[in-house]
This record gives C-alpha cells, structure tokens and sequence, in this order.
C-alpha cells in the first residue's frame, strides 16, 4: 500500500516551491531549444513557400520558351452562321474567302408506315454494304477497308423496334431510329457518317422466300443497281462542296480540319456570297502568357522581401531575416530580370519590351512598350525563348530564368539544401529537447528524494528537540518545588 506523503510537513519548509524553482532553472535551456524548434520550423515552411514561389516562376518562363504560345493565333469570321472557324497554333496567319456549294450529307431511308414501333416487320437476314453509289444509283462501289455486315432477325419474326436496336448494335456503319408520327411508325436507317463514300445498300435474305417483294423483312432491302427499291430514299449521301479563294474544295464531312494547316473550318449552311474567314496572331494569350510571368515573378520576389526585412519600427524579423541563402536567391532572380541577351538583333534586354524594374524590386508592364513587342514577334519570341546551346549568350531570357530556376529547386540546389539542412537541425533540436526533458526528470526525482529525506530528518530532530525541552522544563518546576 501506497505511503501518504506530504514535503514539508515534517521540517515546516515549502518544499513543493523550491522544487519548482530549481528544476525551473534546469528547464531554461530546454525552453531556449523550444524557441529554436519554433524558429526552424518557420524557416523550413517558408522555404517551402519559397520553391512553391520558384516552381510557378519556372512553369510561367516554360511557357514563355514553347512556340506553341508565340505561335498562338485567333480566327475570325463574317457569318458564324455560315463558316465556323477555329485556328491552333500551326496555323499561318492570312485571309481567305469561301463559298458553300454543298453540305455534306448521310444518306437516310426509310421503311413503309406500320403501325407502331412493336409492330412484327419479319425474320432472316439483313446484309448491310457500305460504299459509293454511281451516276443514278446504277453502280454500287464498296467502301475500301470496310466489310460488310450480316445482321439475323429472328425467329420470330423480329419488330420494328427489335430492328432498331439490333442495327444499332452491329456496328454495321448505320444508325436506325423509328419516327412516329399521326399516320403510323417507319424504321429510319441513316449512315453514322456523312460523305459519298459512307452510302448503303442493304440486301435480305428473307425466311418467306421472298427478299425484293417487301413483305416481311424484304421491307427494308435497298439496291438500286439491282432494281430493288423496296425502302424508300429520302436522302443521298453526298460531299461538301466549297470554293476556297477561287479553288474547288470537297470534303466528306462539313468540318474541314485538313484544308488549311492548323485551321478548322465548320460549314453550317450555302451561301450566296463568300464569307470572309481569317487568321490572326492571337495577341491577347501572349500578353496572357506575359502577365503570368510578372505575375510570378512579382509573387516571388515580395515573399523573399517580407521574409528577409527586419522592421525597425515594430522590432519584428521576417522568418529569413539574415538567411544568406534567401537573399541570395532575391539577388538572383534580379539580376536575371536586367540579364541581356544576344538572341534578338532588335531588343537585348526585357526592359526593352516594357518589363519596368521599380524600386521594390518588382515588374510592372508598359503597354506602349509590349504592344510595339508584340508587333514584332518574330524579334520578341527571340529575346525570350531562342535556345542555343553552342552560345549560351544568346539564349533568351526566359531560357536563361529557367535554368536558373532548375538549379535552385533541383535535387542539389539551394533550396533543396538548406530545406534539407532545416530538416537535419531540427531532427539534432528534437533530440536534445528529449535528452533535456529526462535529465530535467531525473533532477526532480533526485531533489524529491532529497529534500524528502531532509524533512523527516528534521522532522525528528524538531520532536527530540521537544522532548529534551520538556525534560529540561520538569526538572525546572521539580526544583523549584524542593526550595
């Protein structure tokens, strides 16, 4: 069973107190590590910050070294009801009229009325042929590359419906639908693709013997080479027609992607007149593209400045106040933004094109500047993103940011090092902290014993100290008691 004790009982001490006070004493230096493990901890978010700061710097110069984004160009057009028009960054700027002879179309046919979609149409075979009919349908040239598709019906005898969906489910180059209408229901099969090349023919083999006589499922076979014409045509399947700048154009499809390297042409309706269509370099997503890069820059180049001041006024130091590293960092960035370059023989340095250092170190854009820049792309795109590897001084300012860049969040850089050596220090400060934290226990428990000890000692002594004083105060009174 537990004793019950109580320090200080025994000798009259505030034992608890003294305790306190000593082993705060021993506790100074751990609360010094504790501030230090704050201090470095900071440090080592903030330098996360700081590659978090470079990263988006080197992902917005990337994007100012790629020719995709000085490539970039916007289309226009008279009548988007017409034309269509989108454009990429292949495509050369310029200025085209066209003209829409034609659409493109599928070919659609459809089957006699019925009664409803669940009416019974018959059994057998369907053989579905895609491919190009002649002048009048008399020839039927199947599509190259292409086989031909026989889809069973039945037994029993499948509806229109069952028709429906088994069509859809072949793969067969044709998509069938049934339309209702007042006076009944028709099975509608049209090519899944427009162009003369994707026409259709369709034989029967029917299980009534009969497969031209349109009963049954002979109802849906078409071939006009073979005067059979049992379902109806309602379209043929046909080319776009156009003329482009005085040429004849056709195309299988209404969407011309291949016309015009790098711009896409959509053809909506005929026209009556040319629409007018163009190409143009797509200035406002290079200035995007620009502005991203100040943008970064800026963001950047305020974090280090914030975080390696020391305000006199409130007496407060930014988490990197003194780091050599960080300012290194700032210094470095700055003279890159001043860096010239041998790419351009128009402008050398990016002070030339609007980018305004001010006194804080961050960049603001001169429209004038930039505008005149852009007017001169081919020069510009030079002083940024020309890469030569055999003369590194004429590499372009955007080429040269992004190596820096690399290096300084690389593997061996210096961010990655002192985050590394932020890491280490703090590993070291936690160590300490819990060496610190049991000696600073042990110190407790041996104080404890030993001021414990000292209490029952002078506890003993104060009570044989009581005692003898007693005795000396009997013999006092017995004395005076004989005279």
């Amino acid at each position: 069973m537990a004793s019950i004790s109580s320090p200080g009982i025994g000798s009259g001490l505030d034992i608890n107190s003294i305790i306190t006070q000593l082993v705060a004493v021993e506790k100074v230096p751990l609360t010094k590590l504790q501030t230090e493990a704050t201090s470095l901890q900071t440090k080592l978010s903030t330098y996360g910050k700081v590659q978090s700061g470079l990263s988006a710097l080197r992902d917005a110069a990337s994007a100012l070294t790629r020719s995709s984004t000085w490539g970039q160009t916007v289309g226009t057009t008279s009548d988007a009801t017409a034309v269509a028009v989108s454009t990429s960054d292949t495509t050369t700027p310029g200025n085209y009229a066209l003209e829409v002879q034609k659409l493109a179309s599928a070919q659609s046919n459809a089957t006699k009325v019925y009664a409803s979609a669940d009416a019974l149409v018959g059994e057998g075979t369907l053989h579905v042929e895609l491919g190009t009919w002649g002048p009048g349908q008399t020839t039927f040239t199947p599509k190259a590359g292409v086989t031909a598709i026989d889809i069973s019906a039945g037994p029993p005898a499948a509806s229109l419906a069952q028709l429906r969906d088994k069509i859809n489910a072949s793969g067969a180059g044709i998509t069938a639908s049934v339309l209702t209408d007042a006076t009944g229901a028709r099975l509608v099969l049209r090519s899944s693709a427009t162009g003369e090349t994707n026409g259709f023919r369709i034989g029967v083999a029917d299980s009534d013997g009969g497969n031209s006589d349109g009963l049954g499922l002979s109802a849906l076979a078409f071939d006009p080479s073979a005067g059979i014409l049992t379902m109806a045509q309602a379209l043929a399947a046909s080319n776009a027609a156009a003329t482009l700048n005085g040429l004849s154009i056709s195309s299988t499809s209404n969407t011309l992607s291949n016309v015009l390297d790098g711009m896409t042409l959509t053809l909506n309706k005929v026209t009556t007149a040319p629409v007018q269509v163009s190409a143009a370099q797509d200035d406002v997503s290079i200035r995007k593209a620009m502005d991203t890069f100040v943008t970064a820059y800026n963001d950047l180049n305020k974090l280090l400045a914030e975080q390696t001041k020391y305000d006199a006024g409130s007496k407060t130091a930014g988490g990197l106040q003194g780091d050599s590293a960080a300012i290194g960092i700032r210094s470095q960035m700055r003279a890159m933004i001043g860096a010239s370059s041998g790419a351009s023989t128009m402008f050398s340095r990016l002070g030339d094109i609007g980018f305004d250092v001010k006194l804080d170190g961050s960049i603001a854009l001169n429209d004038g500047k930039v505008k005149n820049a852009l007017a001169n792309l081919p020069e510009t795109k030079k002083l940024f993103a020309n890469n030569d590897l055999l003369t590194p001084s004429k590499n372009g300012i955007a080429v040269q940011m992004r190596a820096l860049t690399d290096r300084l969040i690389g593997i061996d850089g210096t961010v990655s090092t002192r985050s590394e050596g932020l890491r280490k220090r703090i590993d070291l400060n936690q160590d300490r902290q819990e060496a610190l934290t049991d000696r600073i226990a042990q110190v407790e428990k041996r104080l404890r014993a030993q001021y414990t000890a000292l209490d029952k000692q002078m506890g003993a002594l104060s009570g044989l100290q009581g005692y003898v004083t007693q005795q000396i105060n009997a013999f006092n009174a017995n004395s005076n008691n004989n005279n």
